[in-house]
């Protein structure tokens, strides 16, 4: 896909209305990050996590792209999120990681979707289902390892294997946990994990286990088990930091020129006055703001990108609008309606996150619908 080739200036005819961004989402890329994935973890199957809608880059045509390249088993967080997307992918298992909230077990049953039993207590009532449509229901059971976060407790682990095996009402298909520090390769979270893991393993002795996510299918072998479940790495985050990100940029953002402007020494810029200028400058004011999911944290401190050239941006990132110093461009490089790299061939995800003092799993996420988005 070339997606840097909309011309320097934008001109509205009749066909299309000129947008004040434009995402576009590069599904070639996305498929071939799947293909490596699907190889490193190999002979492990690779799933793919397509919760907050596909991390904001649209649930319904990420998932087709993705089973369109022979993936089967797809993780959502939420159950109305598995509603939306089970019609629209024959042959596919969908698995609901938050589980169900009560009452919504005889429809996931209906629908045959896979609910993840986070507690005895949503095991329980899944049972109850099972039992009262006289139907064997399938179920992964999630185990807590050390996050704290989600998962049966060590404690309640002899219950839950109990009912699982005396159960004629449950088809287990996996024990599962979930990685907290598998981004970061040298910490001991991992392998204290790991080992708990195996104890479950064993405890459940015979059942297929899913484990890693995308930074553990980069963290060995040993962690693969039977079906990783990649999320950040498919639409190009480093799964691991501080090293070289093995995945495909699959997201390019530009965004359009409201205004610009000289100033001189001494005049204040956005809100409060938080950037006063030492000298005189040219700015840009850009159509993008937090409420397109711009993180505030990169007012005074972050960066876009025009021609390879850096243009930092000056005073506070706005509802709908920032400032971007562009002196540094010839006088005339910039118009209304002149696109400027947020995402890109200078920037990628993770640098603006860097820059805004988070992860590159809320850049995306937070990708707002103003945009005009195309599929390539």
């Amino acid at each position: 896909m070339n997606i840097g080739l909309r011309q320097k200036h934008i001109v509205a005819d009749e066909s299309e209305v000129a947008a004040s961004g434009y995402l576009a989402i590069d599904l070639a890329a996305l498929q071939r990050n799947y293909e490596r994935i699907a190889a490193q973890a190999a002979p492990a199957r690779a799933a793919a996590v397509v919760k907050a809608n596909a991390y904001g880059l649209g649930a319904l045509q990420i998932s087709r792209a993705l089973l369109t390249q022979g993936c089967r088993d797809f993780f959502v967080a939420e159950f109305v999120e598995a509603m939306e997307l089970h019609a629209d992918l024959p042959g596919a298992t969908l698995y609901v990681l938050n589980g169900l909230q009560p009452g919504n077990e005889v429809m996931c049953a209906q629908a045959n979707i896979v609910p993840v039993a986070n507690s005895l207590e949503q095991l329980k009532r899944w049972h109850a289902t099972a039992v009262k449509l006289g139907r064997k229901l399938p179920v992964i059971l999630q185990f807590d390892t050390g996050m704290s976060r989600l998962g049966i407790p060590p404690e309640d682990r002899p219950e839950a294997k109990a009912l699982a095996a005396e159960s004629e009402s449950l088809d287990l298909l996996y024990v599962m946990s979930h990685l907290a520090s598998a981004d970061d390769n040298e910490s001991d979270q991992n392998p204290a994990q790991l080992v708990e893991m195996q104890q479950v393993s064993e405890e459940f002795s015979g059942m297929s286990v899913c484990f890693a996510n995308s930074g553990g299918v980069f963290l060995g072998t040993q962690y693969h088990a039977d079906l990783v479940r990649p999320g950040i790495a498919l639409y190009g985050g480093a799964p691991t930091g501080g090293r070289q990100n093995p995945m495909e940029p699959v997201v390019k953002l530009d965004v359009a020129v409201v205004q610009t402007r000289t100033v001189p020494p001494g005049a204040a810029i956005g809100y409060s006055s938080s950037f006063i200028a030492a000298s005189q400058m040219r700015l840009a004011t850009l159509a993008i703001g937090y409420a397109d999911g711009l993180p505030r944290s990169l007012s005074n401190r972050g960066a876009f990108y025009h021609g390879g050239v850096r243009l930092p941006i000056v005073g506070r990132v706005s509802m709908d609008s920032t400032i971007v110093d562009v002196s540094a461009l010839a006088p005339d490089a910039l118009q209304l309606g002149s696109l400027v790299e947020v995402i890109g061939q200078h920037q990628t995800i993770d640098d603006i996150a860097s820059a805004a003092d988070t992860i590159s799993y809320e850049i995306l996420t937070r990708l707002g619908t103003r945009y005009r988005r195309t599929y390539c």
